[in-house]
């Protein structure tokens, strides 16, 4: 579904990633782990368009999409949660879910998206006329989530999804993401919390210093020394 290759970005005259190749396949979920820095974010912002590479290849569904525009993406299918959030902290929880669905053929069918999303999260359904801004952290890392599938995407993208939450949140997100890989999702997944990463993928990357240094298994990865003793803290 996804295929990135050898691809390099940089912030003005500071490159950040060297020649960053991985793939996602349709219905996986894959998991990119890596310390603080090591180009993470970086690489799903220039999957989603907000950075433009310097070179190298971006295809979805076998098609170019390296140097569109954001909402060219989006429409193609490429959602991203991105790491903070980023909700409207003054509008309500239905506006901010509604927000998701800003494509035509997503807004034809968000009355029935928005029941999907309050089936996945019943508590966002018990809260919809709150602001957004009054939620606990994981409400409104739901809402993030929630206004992404509004978009009904083929990519859901999700960067450090479970970041500040307690362990019971991040084991509901998880579960979540797990219950929408089995219902056909593709996911791609940025995250710190490598174990409960590792549980959920099928397959995963390791990042460093802007370069993919190790891939394969996430049960190959969770049994590398070198992964080990780095992320697990074994």
């Amino acid at each position: 579904m996804l295929q990135v290759e050898h691809l390099n970005v940089a912030y003005d005259t500071l490159q950040v990633l060297w020649d960053v190749s991985l793939e996602v396949r349709e219905g996986e979920i894959v998991a990119l782990i890596g310390s603080n820095g090591a180009g993470k974010t970086t690489l799903l912002r220039t999957i989603s368009g907000l950075m433009k590479p310097l070179f190298g290849s971006i295809r979805f569904m076998g098609e170019e999409i390296a140097g569109l525009p954001p909402h060219e993406i989006c429409r193609r299918g490429v959602i991203q949660v991105p790491e903070g959030r980023a909700l409207f902290p003054r509008m309500r929880v239905l506006e901010n879910l509604e927000l998701g669905a800003y494509l035509p053929a997503a807004r034809a069918q968000r009355h029935e998206t928005i029941e999907y999303v309050y089936h996945l999260f019943p508590r966002l359904k018990e809260r919809w006329r709150q602001d957004a801004g009054t939620l606990s952290g994981g409400e409104q890392q739901m809402v993030a989530i929630g206004r992404a599938l509004m978009a009904r995407p083929k990519l859901l993208m999700l960067d450090e999804p479970s970041l500040g939450l307690a362990p019971v949140l991040v084991e509901t997100i998880m579960e979540v993401l797990t219950r929408l890989n089995a219902e056909g999702m593709t996911i791609l997944l940025v995250s710190q919390e490598v174990h409960q990463a590792l549980a959920i993928a099928h397959r995963a990357y390791v990042i460093e210093n802007g370069r993919i240094v190790r891939s394969g298994s996430s049960r190959e990865l969770r049994d590398d020394d070198a992964v080990r003793s780095a992320y697990l803290g074994l």
